[in-house]
C-alpha cells in the first residue's frame, strides 16, 4: 500500500478528486468526517490527513511515501525529498506587499510572513538587510499596525491585500501543489509509486493542459 499525506481542504478535495477521476475511490471519505486515514477499494493507496506544515516532514521520515503539498511550504522547510509532478492545481504568487508607495529597495527591510526563511533567502540574494517576524496569523496586520514595512505572503486573487489598503510590491514566486516521494519508497515502491505519478501527470495533462 501506498501511503500519501495530505492537508484537509480545498487543495485535498481537489487533489483526492484527481485520484478518483483516475481510477481511485475512497468510500468511506467525507469532507466532514473527522477520521484521519482512509483506504481506496482496492487497498493499494492510504490517505493520511495531516498540516500542511507536517506533510513534507511525514514525507521526509517515511510514515507516508508520497506528500501533496504546495510549492510555498516545500520552498520553506526544504525537505530531503523528491520533487516528482507539478500537479498545477492551487496556482497563486508569493509576493512582496504594502502600502502603494512603500520602497522596498534599502538598507534594512522589515518584514512580516509566514514564511521566515522564503523571504530571507529572497532579500538576501538582492542584497537587502532583513528583519524577519514571522508571524501565524493575518500577516496584513503587520504594516497596518505598524509591525513591518512590508509582508511576504500568499497571494491568489489580491482581494484580501485591496480591502487592507494593500499592494502587490514585487512578485517572489509561482505557486502550485507539487507530488513529492520518499527517497526509500521511490526504491522499495518504485513500480506502484511510478505508475501512479504517470497516471496523475496524464489526469493533470487532461484537466490543466492550458496552464
Amino acid at each position: 500500500m501506498v501511503k500519501i499525506a495530505l492537508a484537509k481542504g480545498r487543495l485535498a478535495e481537489i487533489a483526492i478528486d484527481l485520484l478518483q477521476t483516475s481510477g481511485y475511490r475512497f468510500p468511506d471519505y467525507s469532507k466532514k468526517s473527522r477520521k484521519l486515514v482512509f483506504e481506496d477499494e482496492t487497498k493499494t493507496i492510504s490517505l493520511t490527513f495531516v498540516k500542511s506544515m507536517d506533510v513534507p516532514i511525514y514525507v521526509e521520515k517515511g510514515a507516508t511515501d508520497i506528500g501533496i503539498v504546495g510549492k510555498d511550504i516545500l520552498m520553506e522547510i526544504e525537505p530531503d525529498v523528491y520533487e516528482m509532478l507539478d500537479l498545477k492545481m492551487g496556482a497563486c504568487r508569493i509576493c512582496v506587499a504594502g502600502f502603494p508607495n512603500t520602497k522596498i529597495q534599502r538598507q534594512q527591510l522589515v518584514i512580516g510572513s509566514k514564511y521566515p526563511n522564503v523571504a530571507k533567502k529572497y532579500f538576501q540574494n538582492q542584497g537587502i538587510k532583513t528583519e524577519i517576524i514571522h508571524l501565524n496569523g493575518s500577516v496584513e496586520l503587520a504594516p497596518i499596525m505598524g509591525l513591518s514595512d512590508v509582508i511576504v505572503d500568499i497571494v491568489e486573487s489580491g482581494k484580501t491585500l485591496k480591502e487592507n489598503g494593500l499592494v502587490v510590491l514585487e512578485e517572489m514566486h509561482p505557486i502550485s501543489a507539487r507530488m513529492i516521494v520518499n527517497k526509500v519508497s521511490l526504491k522499495t515502491k518504485g513500480k506502484i509509486v511510478e505508475t501512479l505519478i504517470e497516471t496523475l501527470r496524464e489526469e493533470t495533462k487532461n484537466r490543466y493542459e492550458d496552464c
